[in-house]
């Protein structure tokens, strides 16, 4: 142990300094990881777990932690190891170069969707956990999480994801604004069996980026049990990981991102068999917007030919009515029809009025 020893460091107690051994030197308990420039993670056999020395946390400190413990804090914690019983904490707060992207993926995730004919929906910050036989556990929050298929996450546990028994998210993403996930959460997603993982560092600057990161962000695809970085998504067919660091960094949705986002709303339909008719908000609009144009083809075709209309015209049983038929059969109807009530009875059908 060195003489010259940090007097965070020095409070902890002896067991916990004993498992510094254990943990990489640039992630000594107590101390803050800094990376230096990032090589490719270290080879392990895909599947297998990593030991706790092969994992460093960039932009973090540890602290000891019992399960308990953990289960009280209140905060965002990088990772838990019960059995070392340490906790890595990222030393800076969340801010905004670190939220922004992440706020940003749930309105394109929705115009995909749209576009789709289904869902898309994200499972949030919930923790990931991996329990093993000798009852430990690993235990890790993600910044996002992406199902394609919103019934999978009621197949998920209420209160955690559990590694290797419930079903995987299709994409999930890490932003790195003062963490390295390249260091540590890439290897755990990558023994856990995740099939996609997007790692974005944000344009947004901030002071603390450790050393080697620029913005970008990097797809990972697991390939025979190892991550391999591809230049497009594998969910997301054709949405390149440029086109999706732009739009995650956009203040708004730009022109240029809507058509992308459609471009891969329709590649993802074509896969499926779906498209936007199958989208349930879309196609409610999309009947409203019908309704909307047939009424006022009514309204236009019967006051121009000097029909009084009433100020409620069209009731709801005739707006419904209206968004049954066809524009050629309305104005067949707005075209012979006498009256506002002779329009509504040749519209459903029925003899026009006694006295018409």
């Amino acid at each position: 142990m060195a003489a010259t020893q940090s007097a965070e460091t020095a409070l902890l107690p002896s067991r916990i300094l004993a498992m510094q051994e254990m943990v990489p030197k640039r992630t000594a308990v107590g101390q803050p990881s800094r990376a230096a420039t990032a090589p490719e993670f270290a080879p392990t056999p895909p599947g297998v777990e990593p030991a706790l020395s092969e994992l460093e946390f960039p932009g973090c400190y540890a602290r000891p932690m019992t399960v308990a413990e953990y289960d009280e804090y209140e905060g965002r914690i990088e990772f838990f190891d019960s059995r070392a019983g340490i906790a890595w904490l990222a030393r800076e707060a969340a801010h905004f170069p670190h939220e922004r992207p992440l706020n940003m993926l749930g309105p394109l995730l929705r115009e995909i969707g749209m576009t789709r004919g289904s869902q898309i929906v994200c499972g949030g910050m919930v923790e990931i956990r991996r329990t093993f036989p000798d009852g430990r556990t690993r235990r890790i929050q993600p910044d996002q999480m992406v199902y394609l298929d919103p019934a999978t996450l009621d197949r998920t546990g209420p209160q955690y994801l559990t590694a290797r028994e419930d079903p995987t998210p299709d994409v999930v993403v890490e932003v790195d604004s003062t963490t390295d996930a390249r260091r540590c959460r890439l290897k755990l997603y990558e023994a856990w069996g995740f099939p996609e993982l997007w790692v974005e560092v944000p344009n947004a600057y901030a002071p603390n980026r450790p050393a080697g990161l620029r913005p970008g962000l990097t797809i990972y695809l697991l390939e025979a049990g190892r991550y391999v970085p591809s230049p497009s998504s594998r969910a997301f067919p054709g949405w390149r990981a440029d086109e999706i660091h732009r739009a995650l960094n956009e203040p708004v949705i730009s022109k240029e991102t809507s058509k992308v986002l459609s471009r891969v709303g329709r590649a993802m339909g074509e896969r499926e068999g779906t498209g936007p008719e199958n989208d349930p908000l879309l196609r409610e609009q999309r009947a409203e917007g019908r309704a909307e144009g047939r009424t006022e083809l009514a309204r236009a075709m019967l006051t121009g030919r000097g029909i009084a209309v009433s100020p409620d015209f069209p009731s709801p049983d005739c707006r419904a009515a209206l968004a049954a038929k066809s524009a050629a059969a309305i104005a067949a109807a707005a075209s012979t029809a006498s009256s506002e009530l002779e329009f509504l009875a040749r519209l459903a059908g029925d003899p026009p009025p006694a006295g018409v």
